[in-house]
């Protein structure tokens, strides 16, 4: 697979942004050829781009236009882009109103605390239900045994009401991690409005991350099927142990890509893979097609953190919903800056020095701007999504329809993950 894509450094708002903008957009004609694989990298640039906002539509531009490729799947080239949430756009609308109905409270405080996310307008982007979705329909494969604890055949319609239940629960834990997260990382914003916390207070605001939590075990104890069960409840000890290390790690750890990826995993990939096996385990299927569908959901959720490392120096506040470099702002070591400070080992001791103050922000923008940890995080990214995109073209054949597009959009949706811009 063969993926051609321009690489820009984006301006921001603030002097600092511009000044990295600057640094990285000054040599003209500049070719980045990386020989050991299949990806080129071409950086152009104008000396007279001398105003910010022409910087910005500059990159913009060029962002706009990154991620032209084609994947081969089962020996036939994808021509045209599917968009995935279409494929399940009536089951999502009935899973939000499913979801509001579920995070009905007793007490008038939670019952609006526990509606902050879930009301009409601000449910996100339910990437995690979708995709559940649609690998429910992509496993629509023989069944090696009948789903477990089954006492009756299941028929399809109980059946894609149990994975319909499932991707609910993952929405329910989801947003009440997102809860806890606000709290401890003191945000004010989330889904481009205020947070939970900075709106209704820390305590409610934990409080109702538990509520949720409650909630999504009341439903997953319905699914009577103990193994998903342990999946899920692993998934959730997971959530705690990453955000557990990045708030206690150790010197040497804060500068290991390993410790990092481990991190990141329990953050971000965890839910999505052990949700994804979950469905498949649901679906009574074998070992092995559960071990893809786990592949698949592990390495979309690992390619979806990478590109949102990247775009938390990249993007702005109105696109990503919340505020840009928000990561070195809480003193958070994500992917690029390690990238770059394999390059620039003395960017280690503006890391040590932490950044509280703004100079050191300053400084590691600009070892950031002319080091390719930008570029080797998305190429990291891209070798994630691939691998993710390869576990559904492991699965068995199916001639089904269905199942083909179904199929043909978890395929995409990686693809669509590593060019998105927000």
């Amino acid at each position: 697979m063969l993926f051609t894509r321009g690489v820009s450094r984006i301006s921001r708002t603030c002097y600092c942004r511009r000044k990295w903008a600057f640094s990285s957009l000054r040599n003209n004609e500049q070719q980045l050829v990386q020989h050991d694989n299949q990806f080129l990298f071409t950086l152009r640039s104008s000396e007279e781009v001398w105003r910010f906002r022409a910087i910005h539509s500059l990159v913009s531009s060029a962002l706009s236009g990154v991620g032209q490729q084609a994947h081969d799947q089962s020996s036939s080239v994808i021509e045209e882009r599917l968009d995935p949430f279409s494929l399940v756009a009536d089951e999502l609308s009935i899973l939000a109103n499913n979801l509001r109905s579920k995070v009905v409270a007793e007490v008038p405080k939670l019952a609006t605390a526990a509606e902050h996310f879930f009301k009409m307008g601000v449910e996100g982007k339910r990437f995690r239900p979708m995709v559940l979705l649609l690998m429910a329909t992509a496993l629509n494969v023989p069944m090696s045994v009948q789903p477990a604890a089954a006492t009756v055949d299941i028929l399809p319609t109980e059946l894609r009401s149990r994975h319909q239940c499932l991707a609910e629960i993952t929405e329910m834990i989801h947003v009440a991690s997102l809860c806890h997260d606000d709290v401890l990382d003191d945000a004010d914003t989330r889904r481009g409005i205020g947070s939970l916390n900075f709106v209704m207070g820390n305590k409610i605001a934990v409080l109702t991350g538990d509520f949720l939590l409650s909630r999504a075990c009341l439903a997953l104890a319905s699914l009577k099927n103990t193994e998903v069960v342990t999946l899920m409840a692993t998934a959730v000890q997971h959530l705690v142990n990453g955000e557990t290390m990045q708030m206690t790690t150790k010197v040497d750890q804060h500068y290991n890509m390993e410790y990092y990826m481990q991190k990141t995993y329990y953050k971000t990939a965890s839910l999505i893979s052990n949700s994804c096996k979950a469905i498949a385990l649901l679906a009574g299927q074998t070992a092995e097609v559960s071990i893809l569908a786990y592949e698949y959901g592990k390495n979309l959720g690992l390619a979806y953190q990478l590109i949102d490392d990247i775009l938390d120096f990249t993007g702005t506040t109105t696109s990503l919903g919340k505020g840009s470099l928000s990561d070195i702002h809480h003193g958070i070591i994500t992917a690029p800056i390690l990238f770059a400070m394999e390059e620039f080992p003395e960017l280690r001791a503006v890391v040590d020095r932490g950044f509280d103050n703004p100079a050191n922000v300053d400084l590691a923008l600009e070892y950031l701007g002319k080091s390719r940890g930008i570029q080797r995080t998305r190429e990291l990214a891209i070798k994630r999504a691939n691998l993710a995109s390869s576990a559904i073209d492991s699965l068995p054949k199916n001639d089904d329809d269905s199942v083909q597009e179904s199929r043909r959009a978890l395929v995409e949706l990686p693809q669509r993950i590593i060019t998105r811009t927000k």
